[in-house]
C-alpha cells in the first residue's frame, strides 16, 4: 500500500531538491501531489530571488514536473480553507489539498506553520524534506539510490557525478538523507 504526500512550495526549490523529489515522486514508492496554487506560489518565489531566470523557460519546468507525475494536481479544496486554522493563514490551502488529497505527509521546511496538534486531527504528519527523503531511502534504499543515479546522469549544465551530486544536496537540503543513502552505497 502507498502513501500521499503533498509537497509545499518551498520545497520545489532549489533545482536539484526539486529535481530529486519529482524523480521520486515518479517511482510508485508513494504518490506525490501538489496545487497549481502551489505551482505559482513555486515560481513566484523562484523568480523573487532568480530575476535573472526566464519566466518561460520555469512555465517549461512546472508543465514536466506535471507530466512526471501522474495525478499530481489536487483540486476541489477550497472549500476546506476557510475552516482551517493554522499559525500561517496564507497555508491554510496546504493543508486543505492535504486533507482533500488523502495524504499523509506534508512536505515542508516550514514545519512551524504546520503544528502537529493541528494536523493531528486528519492524520497528517508535516516532514522536511531531509526526514522525508530519508524514511523513503530506509524503505528502499536501492530504488532511491538509483533515482539518484538517474538525476546525476542527466545533468548537463554543468554535468555531476552522483558524488558531487550527493555532496549538493547534502550542504543545501538533505545531510541526513545524504548519509544514509552514502551509507547504503558503501561509501
Amino acid at each position: 500500500m502507498t502513501f500521499t504526500a503533498l509537497y509545499d512550495a518551498n520545497v520545489l526549490h532549489p533545482a536539484s531538491l526539486r529535481d530529486l523529489l519529482i524523480r521520486l515522486g515518479a517511482t510508485g514508492l508513494f504518490r506525490a501531489r501538489w496545487t497549481e496554487r502551489i505551482l505559482d506560489e513555486t515560481i513566484e518565489s523562484i523568480l523573487r530571488r532568480r530575476p535573472d531566470l526566464d519566466a518561460d523557460r520555469l512555465a517549461r519546468t512546472r508543465s514536466l514536473m506535471c507530466e512526471a507525475v501522474a495525478d499530481c494536481l489536487v483540486v476541489g479544496y477550497e472549500p476546506l480553507i476557510e475552516a482551517l486554522k493554522l499559525p500561517d493563514p496564507d497555508d491554510r490551502h496546504v493543508l486543505a489539498a492535504a486533507i482533500r488529497c488523502s495524504a499523509q505527509v506534508i512536505v515542508t521546511s516550514n514545519l512551524k506553520d504546520f503544528p502537529a496538534s493541528a494536523l493531528e486531527p486528519f492524520n497528517i504528519e508535516a516532514q522536511t524534506p531531509d526526514v522525508f527523503v530519508l524514511h523513503l531511502v530506509e524503505l528502499a534504499p536501492g530504488r532511491v539510490a538509483a533515482v539518484v543515479q538517474q538525476q546525476a546522469s542527466a545533468l548537463r549544465a554543468p554535468a555531476a557525478t552522483v558524488d558531487e551530486l550527493l555532496d549538493h544536496l547534502s550542504t543545501s537540503a538533505l545531510p541526513l538523507s545524504v548519509a544514509a543513502l552514502r551509507a547504503d552505497l558503501g561509501e
